[in-house]
């Protein structure tokens, strides 16, 4: 196989997720208060429930900003231990 044929090589995005947890959870908490507001005809139509899924997505989207947020902090700190300490050899 030539070197034509062959794709170039990819490097994974270096994302830590911070920004996507936090954007998704604030999706959920406008999702949450368009519920709140129409909470009447949510219970006529049965969809009551919607408004404790959104619920749970905010929950959920403050443990994953959390979660998040400690492994990029880790990642920044073992980065800055390799920058700080290179290895022999």
């Amino acid at each position: 196989m030539s070197s034509v044929d062959q794709a170039p090589a990819t490097r994974p995005v270096d994302v830590d997720g911070v920004r996507t947890v936090l954007i998704g959870t604030a999706l959920w908490a406008v999702a949450l208060l368009v519920c709140i507001l129409q909470r009447d005809a949510l219970a006529e139509s049965g969809n009551e429930w919607w408004l404790w899924t959104c619920v749970a997505g905010v929950g959920l989207g403050l443990l994953g900003y959390s979660y998040a947020r400690r492994r990029r902090d880790a990642i920044l700190r073992v980065r800055q231990y390799q920058h700080d300490h290179p290895p022999q050899g």
